[in-house]
């Protein structure tokens, strides 16, 4: 039987990434006929190979190894190819995050493929275990229809465009892994700092209420907190607005910056170019408030209001208070 391959490299518990991988793989693997296996990598994986069982996983390949304890690249990489000599899965799935987008390409290299990365959405054929992958092209202007067919499929998925998995409190088989060689890390971890952040992470927020340009100034940007606050989301920004100093670079939504899937993204004084498309394309509902009738903005909104934010977002804001 045909195996889909998770690679999750978590230490301890489970990331949203993870969960997001294991549930896209465990529908892939329905599709197809196929078994759900995860990749495990780091000093001690049992309590992480236990979760991805707990969440769907029938078999985890583990790679345990003191040299591990830190994610880098090389080493993961050896430790990856390694489970894949071993298990010959039909499809290796990332998550197209920092370390996804580093680690597919380099593997689907070694493994003789080509990594399909930023996928939004699949269609499986059982019988010919083809897959037929969806992905934004050209800025996200246009979506890709590309078929893997192919063993590995090696294929890194968009963060929030697949429902996590849900817990299932099944045993897994686990196989331990040994790779011929390990390479040393050239890197030594200094300090680690995490971001700072009031409320819901962007990344995360189910509501995004961005800012661009049309604000006018940094100071503009409380109207979208307040709003952003009320209905328990968290704020964006596009590339000038960063440039241009109004907010941290954190909050940078688009090709260069972060990538968000929320359910409702509230583009407020964005042009809309292709770059910053790129980062919110895969929202389920875009809503933009703009002076401009032709900015490309509205080409991506299901819902679009031509006007000045300072009459559109104050009675929304009270509105939203009501209902609260």
């Amino acid at each position: 039987m045909s195996l889909v391959l998770t690679c999750l490299f978590d230490q301890g518990s489970l990331s949203r990434d993870s969960l997001e991988a294991l549930g896209a793989g465990k529908s892939i693997a329905a599709e197809l006929g196929a078994v759900l296996a995860a990749a495990v990598i780091g000093a001690e994986t049992g309590a992480i190979g236990a979760a991805a069982g707990e969440y769907g996983a029938s078999k985890i390949y583990a790679v345990q190894d003191a040299a591990l304890a830190q994610y880098y690249c090389e080493g993961y990489l050896a430790a990856l190819e390694a489970v894949c000599r071993e298990c010959e899965p039909a499809v290796v799935l990332f998550v197209t995050n920092a370390p996804g987008r580093e680690m597919a390409p380099r593997l689907a290299k070694r493994l003789g493929r080509t990594a399909l990365v930023d996928c939004l959405s699949f269609n499986a054929d059982k019988e010919t275990g083809s897959i037929v992958f969806t992905k934004p092209v050209f800025g996200g202007k246009a979506m890709a229809q590309v078929a893997m067919s192919d063993a590995p499929a090696v294929v890194a998925l968009r963060r929030r465009s697949f429902e996590p998995a849900r817990p299932e409190q099944a045993a897994a088989e686990t196989i331990q892994v040994k790779p011929p060689a390990i390479p040393p890390n050239p890197f030594k971890l200094i300090e680690r700092v995490e971001e700072q952040t009031a409320g819901v992470r962007l990344e995360d927020a189910r509501v995004v209420v961005s800012g661009g340009q049309g604000l006018g100034g940094p100071e503009n940007f409380a109207l979208l907190e307040e709003l952003a606050g009320l209905l328990g989301g968290a704020v964006g920004a596009s590339r000038v607005a960063v440039d241009s100093g109004w907010v941290s670079s954190s909050k940078q939504v688009g090709q260069t910056g972060k990538i968000v899937a929320p359910d409702i993204y509230l583009a407020v004084g964005i042009s809309g170019a292709c770059q910053h498309l790129a980062g919110c394309s895969g929202s389920k509902v875009i809503v933009a408030v703009n002076t401009d009738p032709e900015a490309p903005i509205f080409g991506a909104a299901r819902l679009g209001v031509v006007g000045d934010y300072k009459e559109v977002l104050p009675p929304l804001i009270e509105k939203v208070k009501e209902m609260a």
